[in-house]
């Protein structure tokens, strides 16, 4: 299973970007997907997360982000999105999506992408 992730770029303040993640592979299992991002100089952090569960996808967000951004999948594609509104130029940073993936092979196992640059300018 490999991960690529893109949709980043440079875009203003008050604008907006949609992030992309998408997982290709064959006879594999979404279990759930996030999206971090890490600035230079500091720690990656966790900016949201799509657990997929029973009784439906629970989601989660950091506070600095929450109500700005919506992270979402789609099933058939196999990707995880990011819609991230009303960017602020502290959200500058790289972005990286995970991916928790069962395969029959491995069993559940955790797959990164490559970062993606977003830059938010004041």
């Amino acid at each position: 299973v490999q991960l690529q992730a893109s949709g980043g770029g440079l875009v203003q303040a008050g604008g907006s970007l949609r992030l992309s993640c998408a997982a290709s592979g064959s006879s594999f299992i979404f279990n759930s997907g996030a999206w971090y991002r890490q600035a230079p100089g500091e720690q990656r952090e966790l900016v949201a997360r799509i657990l997929r569960t029973a009784s439906g996808d629970r989601i989660n967000y950091s506070p600095s982000v929450k109500d700005r951004f919506t992270i979402s999948r789609d099933n058939a594609k196999n990707t995880v999105h990011l819609q991230m509104n009303n960017l602020k130029p502290e959200d500058t940073a790289a972005y990286y999506c995970s991916a928790n993936i069962y395969t029959p092979t491995r069993g559940s196992v955790d797959y990164w992408g490559k970062g993606t640059q977003v830059t938010v300018s004041s």
